[in-house]
């Protein structure tokens, strides 16, 4: 049969999804501890390899397996072999057909950013950091020239191995939350690195170096030097993966990171 997991995990802790020579990579720790349950080793695919740093609220995870278990067994069961830094959330047996990555139809990430003129060891490896005050107001009108369908050329790593660089680009907002602002991006899927560039881009706006109207010409440029540096993995989630309603997988575990409860003057957690 064919189960699919969500997962949480701190990405701080990981080289990043893909397994790795040296162990480190959220699928090497999940593999290490699915034979506890299926009895021999289960190889698995994900809806989207987050990279170095990055966390994941709802990541969506497939394997194949022959054992006959409870549900309940690949949640608890396998979260006793895993590091604290990560846990299933849920299971579901789903049709051979499913696949976490080619029959995702959309995923949405948020970027979180502390905005304050001293650092939080709160939110140290869990949110970007600008310690000169930001114009979310201004971010968001830049962002908002970015949603679309585009060559996002600007927006790609030296090593994105796309075969495109043109992407629908469905939801781009920026929102202020007191001392933290979220960054939102959602679309059918993205480049290497390419939220963590947009946000760069925003960030030097939101600082007044540009007006919101350079983001637009960073876009038609097709040129990453254009645009601003790659902005730290810290505060980036992954926070849900959207399928056809048919699969009947549940709803993303949580709306927001855990962490944020250290910021009880934000009512975060009312968000869609």
């Amino acid at each position: 049969m064919r189960i699919a997991l969500g997962l949480e995990y701190d990405g701080a802790a990981f080289t990043g999804w893909q397994t790795q020579p040296d162990g480190r990579g959220v699928q090497d720790a999940l593999e290490r501890a699915l034979p506890a349950i299926a009895a021999k080793p289960t190889p698995t695919i994900c809806a989207g390899r987050t990279d170095t740093g990055v966390h994941a609220l709802d990541q969506v995870v497939h394997f194949d397996t022959d054992a006959v278990r409870p549900l309940s067994a690949w949640v608890r069961g396998v979260n006793r072999f895993l590091p604290h830094s990560m846990a299933v959330r849920w299971a579901r047996e789903v049709p051979d057909v499913f696949h976490a990555r080619f029959d995702a139809v959309r995923r949405t990430y948020d970027y979180w950013i502390l905005n304050d003129s001293v650092r939080s060891p709160l939110a140290h490896a869990r949110a970007g950091w600008v310690f000169r005050p930001l114009d979310a107001t201004a971010m968001h009108e830049a962002a908002a020239r970015l949603v679309g369908r585009h060559d996002f050329t600007s927006f790609r790593s030296a090593e994105c191995q796309a075969t495109s660089p043109v992407r629908e680009l469905r939801e781009l907002s920026v929102a202020r939350r007191g001392r933290l602002i979220r960054v939102r991006a959602s679309a059918n899927a993205f480049l290497h690195h390419m939220i963590r560039n947009v946000v760069g881009t925003l960030v030097d706006v939101g600082l007044g170096r540009h007006e919101p109207a350079w983001a637009a010409e960073v876009l038609e440029a097709r040129d990453r030097s254009r645009a601003a540096p790659t902005f730290s993995p810290a505060g980036l989630y992954l926070v849900r993966v959207e399928y056809d309603p048919s699969f009947q997988l549940p709803a993303p575990s949580a709306a927001v990171p855990v962490w944020l409860d250290a910021y009880p003057d934000q009512d975060l957690r009312t968000d869609p």
